[in-house]
């Protein structure tokens, strides 16, 4: 797995799971992030073979995006990203069986979506990252839950 994290908000961006991930995995995650949210002034990460391939180096380089590797053998680096794999692993790896990866997938997205929108975060006052904004009555369109 994939998983990206924002160190500012600790919204988890984007978590993505194949049975196998390489550089162009992680090339194409973040240029669908960059186009969303705009490229970051830098990436931590540890030094892998898919975040050290000269390909993906070259381009955050072209973007003006730093890369900051954590040492090898020192997590307390990453330590934002720790704690959310932690995280990851209690609340839904530890209790669940996936059947096939389209399972895991879809499974995995319902809790990314769960930690940022309603799970409380103790480092953001027990908010979540990203909730689910309610409009007022005046701003939710008239067609709304009916059949157009």
């Amino acid at each position: 797995m994939l998983c990206i994290i924002d160190e500012f908000t600790r919204e988890c961006l984007a978590i993505r799971a194949e049975r196998r991930l390489n550089s162009r995995d992680v090339l194409d995650e973040l240029g669908e992030l960059f186009v969303r949210h705009g490229p970051p002034e830098h990436i931590r990460s540890d030094n892998g073979p898919e975040f050290i391939a000269t390909a993906l180096r070259e381009w955050l380089g072209r973007l003006g995006t730093k890369t900051l590797y954590i040492e090898p053998g020192s997590p307390w680096e990453n330590g934002y990203c720790e704690s959310f794999n932690s995280k990851l692993r209690d609340e839904l790896l530890a209790r669940e069986i996936f059947y096939d990866l389209r399972e895991a997938k879809a499974l995995i997205e319902g809790w990314r979506t769960h930690y940022n929108t309603y799970r409380p975060h103790s480092s953001l006052g027990y908010k979540p990252p990203a909730p689910v904004t309610v409009l007022p009555a005046s701003f939710i369109p008239p067609y709304r839950g009916r059949a157009a």
